[in-house]
C-alpha cells in the first residue's frame, strides 16, 4: 500500500499544474534572453576543454568517435537525448505526486531550485558545446549525422524549423545529467521494487554517456549539473520553511480581515460566555439560579416568616400527637358549679 499525504497537506494539482508551467516558462524564456556572445561561448567551451585535456578528463572524445562509427549506438542516444529529458522528469514527478504524495513538495522544490541556478549558469557562462566547435577539435554532431531517423534537426533537440526557439549555447552547466540525476534519486529513494531502484542508477549514467557521446556537452558540464542538484537539495529544506511562514502570515492575514470585516452584531464580547446574553443573568444550573428577583423573593419570604419556619421545624411530625386544650370559659363553669 502506497502512503498518501493528510487531507490537508495533500498537494492540489490545480495549485501545482500552473506552478510547473510558469516555473518552466520562466526558465525557457531565461534561455532564450540569456544568449551570450558567439566568439564569448566558443572561448568558454575551449578553456573547458583545455581544462579536461590537461587532467585527462576528456571522456566526451572516445565516447563521440563511438557514437558516430556506430549507428546502433549513436540513433538510439539521439532519440534518448531529445526525448527522455522531457518525457520521463515529469512522469517521475506526476508518479511521486500519486504515490508519494507527503513527499512530493520536497522533490518538486528540489527541481525547481535547481533548475533555476541551472539559469544563473547559463546566463553566467555560456558555453559551447563540442559539436558546435571546429572539426578540427575532432567532435562530430551526431543529431545532424542521424537526423533522418528523427525529428530533430542540427539544432540540438529541437524539432526541425524551430532551431530558433532553443539556445545552443545553455551547455554549462547539463541539467539533462541533473534533470536525470534527480529521477534517479527519486526512483531509488521510493521505489520498492529492485528494478525501479536499478532505473535510478542506470538512467542518470546512461544519459552522463548520452550527452558526452552526441558531443552536446563537456564532461565538467555533467560534473556541474551534479553540483547543481546538490546545492538545490541543501536549499530545500530553508525554502519550504520560508514558504510554510509565507503562507501561515498570509493565512493570518485573512483571518484578521474577515473578523475586522464581521458586522457588530456578530461579535462576541468579550468574557460572554456562548449562549448567554450580555447583562442577563448566569443561570448556574442543578436549580440554583442568580436572579436577582429570585433572591429578592427569597429574603423576604425568609425575614416575614420566622416563626412559622420555627413553628414547622419543630412541628411534630403527626397530627395526632399534637395535644388537645380544654377551653378556658369551659373549666371556669365546672369549678362554680362544684
Amino acid at each position: 500500500m502506497y502512503r498518501t499525504a493528510p487531507l490537508g497537506k495533500r498537494p492540489r494539482w490545480w495549485t501545482e499544474l500552473p506552478l510547473i508551467a510558469v516555473v518552466y516558462a520562466v526558465y525557457s524564456a531565461g534561455r532564450l534572453l540569456v544568449r551570450g556572445d558567439v566568439s564569448t561561448a566558443v572561448d568558454h567551451g575551449l578553456s573547458i576543454l583545455d581544462l579536461e585535456k590537461r587532467f585527462r578528463i576528456n571522456f566526451e572524445h572516445p565516447l563521440n568517435r563511438l557514437f558516430t562509427d556506430h549507428a546502433i549506438l549513436g540513433v538510439p542516444a539521439d532519440f534518448a537525448y531529445a526525448s527522455l529529458h522531457y518525457v520521463l522528469t515529469p512522469a517521475v514527478l506526476i508518479w511521486i505526486f500519486r504515490r508519494r504524495s507527503e513527499h512530493y513538495r520536497k522533490v518538486r522544490t528540489w527541481l525547481m531550485i535547481s533548475t533555476l541556478i541551472g539559469l544563473i549558469g547559463f546566463t553566467l557562462l555560456p558555453t559551447c558545446p563540442p559539436r558546435l566547435l571546429h572539426d578540427v577539435y575532432g567532435f562530430t554532431d551526431t543529431m545532424r549525422q542521424y537526423s533522418s531517423y528523427g525529428w530533430w534537426g542540427g539544432d540540438a533537440s529541437a524539432p526541425r524549423g524551430l532551431g530558433g526557439l532553443t539556445n545552443q549555447y545553455a551547455a554549462m552547466p547539463s541539467l539533462h545529467v541533473g534533470w536525470a540525476l534527480w529521477c534517479g534519486a527519486v526512483l531509488w529513494r521510493y521505489g520498492r521494487s529492485a528494478w525501479t531502484k536499478v532505473a535510478g542508477v542506470a538512467y542518470p549514467l546512461a544519459i552522463t554517456l548520452v550527452v558526452m557521446g552526441t558531443a552536446n556537452h563537456y564532461f565538467l558540464d555533467a560534473v556541474a549539473g551534479t553540483a547543481v542538484m546538490g546545492v538545490g537539495l541543501l536549499l530545500t529544506k530553508p525554502a519550504l520553511r520560508l514558504a510554510g511562514r509565507i503562507r501561515a502570515r498570509f493565512a493570518r492575514t485573512a483571518e484578521d480581515r474577515a473578523a475586522t470585516g464581521r458586522p457588530a452584531t456578530d461579535r462576541i464580547p468579550d468574557g460572554a460566555a456562548a449562549g448567554e446574553t450580555p447583562g442577563a443573568p448566569a443561570n448556574v444550573g442543578g436549580g440554583c439560579e442568580t436572579s436577582a428577583r429570585t433572591a429578592l423573593s427569597r429574603t423576604a419570604a425568609s425575614e416575614t416568616q420566622p416563626e412559622a419556619d420555627a413553628r414547622d421545624l419543630f412541628a411534630p411530625e403527626n397530627p395526632a400527637d399534637i395535644p388537645r386544650q380544654t377551653a378556658r370559659g369551659t373549666d371556669g363553669a365546672a369549678a362554680a358549679a362544684r
